[in-house]
């Protein structure tokens, strides 16, 4: 799932627990006579049961709900709904009973479930067109490349891209001579023009109808996409070209053929990592808050200039944002287009700036770059826009890591390959753990990284 995904996913998600959240209080609030905020006797026994609402609701979303419903506005939402509404009626009602909450009545527990069932009913399909409506660019950019497919299973086809977030802006031709525009749709050209349009456009994804083409300009195609950081998947007759991780879906009559598959890209996982990045980035800032006011004293008083420096980027997709770091140098590059690498015994290196360095303290403002959205707490490390540039020049496949969002620390650094990046080894090394990572995320492996990055020592080894 990508970022635009996920952003208008997010947006939904609010909006149903915020929904859930006052249904229940605006219930019990006019149907118990001693609902009040102000009795602490009444407020601890409604803690455990919205506590039970929420993380039923939770468990629903991340296995029981279909999840074209999230972002197909023409999708059947009377079936999704009645599947969540009677898990939810079951979940919730086994929960009273084990943990014994008989100081409400039955009706207490069940009515709201069914008065928020129907207002999600109701609310989501136009709330979804309605983002939809205003916020467009949320939906991933596609271009399809080979329009020699059927007419009528192509117009489906491109009808049923919706469900699954996805815009179709535009076509290249997989032939030489012009094809009807069956489409009504931007023809930027045939495929000897994709390196151009890939620069020219803002594509996210690119969709490849295969059973025309041969396998190496397929293979040539791919190569392509994978150095401007563009996701692919394969249209196919026969699945012969796919690599070792690809997944199937099927969006109108085609079956579409995911290549670089990772665990990051499901659903349930994509939730459970950003949740879990919110959480423990929310706990971060909390209980380090005395030392990032230390720490911000300490380089007023050591030197003139401001407390945070926030050089610009690379993220997910190839988004552009500000890094939040402390500032450890008395003369910093331009954060828009800073080139200067850090030398050893650097004479810009103030001596508060040097123990930061040291105790890796000075990216600690990046919890709120995780916060905001824009970085995770493990993954690959954001780069520099000249860095970016240089890495994809000399390093093969460099611009897959930008299917994730960067992290504050990753694979690659816990294996000993942090810091400068000057020799090709450095540079193969770093991508190899970055890549690796991508494709075998785990929720665990993520406990494994922050475990070593705190307590381990970072010797630098093969991979």
């Amino acid at each position: 799932m990508n970022s635009k995904n996920r952003y208008i996913l997010i947006k939904l998600l609010v909006f149903e627990f915020t929904l859930l959240n006052l249904v229940l209080l605006t219930y019990l609030f006019f149907r118990l006579p001693e609902f009040s905020f102000s009795d602490p006797a009444f407020l601890s026994k409604m803690l455990p049961l919205t506590i039970i609402y929420n993380f039923t609701w939770l468990f629903i979303i991340l296995y029981i709900r279909d999840k074209e419903f999230y972002f197909d506005s023409d999708h059947s939402y009377l079936k999704s709904i009645l599947t969540s509404l009677f898990f939810f009626v079951g979940f919730v009602a086994t929960l009273v009973i084990l943990l014994k909450m008989r100081y409400f009545n039955r009706s207490s527990f069940i009515i709201p479930i069914f008065i928020f069932s129907f207002l999600n009913l109701v609310s989501h399909k136009y709330l979804l067109k309605y983002l939809k409506k205003i916020s467009s660019n949320l939906y991933s950019n596609t271009l399809l490349i080979g329009s020699a497919l059927e007419s009528s299973k192509l117009i489906g086809f491109t009808k049923g891209m919706a469900r699954y977030g996805y815009l179709l802006v535009g076509y290249l031709e997989d032939r030489e001579e012009r094809s009807p525009n069956v489409l009504d749709m931007n023809v930027f050209g045939n495929i000897n023009d994709f390196s151009k349009v890939l620069s020219q456009h803002s594509i996210d994804e690119v969709f490849i109808a295969v059973s025309e083409l041969e396998e190496k300009k397929i293979k040539e195609l791919i190569k392509i996409a994978d150095n401007f950081g563009v996701r692919v998947k394969l249209i196919p007759e026969n699945p012969q070209l796919m690599a070792k991780r690809f997944k199937a879906d099927t969006i109108g009559d085609f079956a579409v053929y995911k290549l670089r598959q990772s665990p990051l890209d499901g659903f349930n996982t994509t939730m459970v990592k950003s949740l879990f990045d919110f959480c423990f980035a929310l706990l971060i800032l909390i209980v380090l808050s005395p030392l990032y006011l230390l720490i911000g004293l300490l380089i007023v008083l050591d030197s003139k200039g401001p407390v945070l420096y926030m050089p610009y980027r690379k993220g997910e997709s190839g988004k552009t944002f500000k890094c939040y770091k402390f500032r450890t140098m008395l003369v910093c590059d331009t954060p828009s287009n800073g080139t200067k690498s850090t030398a050893k015994n650097d004479p810009r290196i103030t001596r508060v700036g040097k123990f930061l360095r040291k105790a890796d303290l000075d990216e600690l403002p990046q919890f709120f770059n995780v916060l905001k959205g824009e970085m995770s707490v493990i993954g690959p490390r954001p780069h520099r826009i000249n860095l970016q540039n240089d890495f994809r020049k000399s390093v093969n496949d460099y611009m897959v890591r930008s299917y994730v969002r960067p992290g504050i620390t990753g694979w690659a650094q816990v294996n000993g390959w942090r810091g400068p990046t000057i020799t090709i080894e450095q540079k193969n090394e770093r991508i190899k753990h970055d890549l690796w990572y991508i494709e075998n995320w785990s929720f665990w492996l993520d406990i494994k990284i922050i475990f070593r990055t705190v307590f381990g020592r970072h010797h630098k080894k093969a991979f």
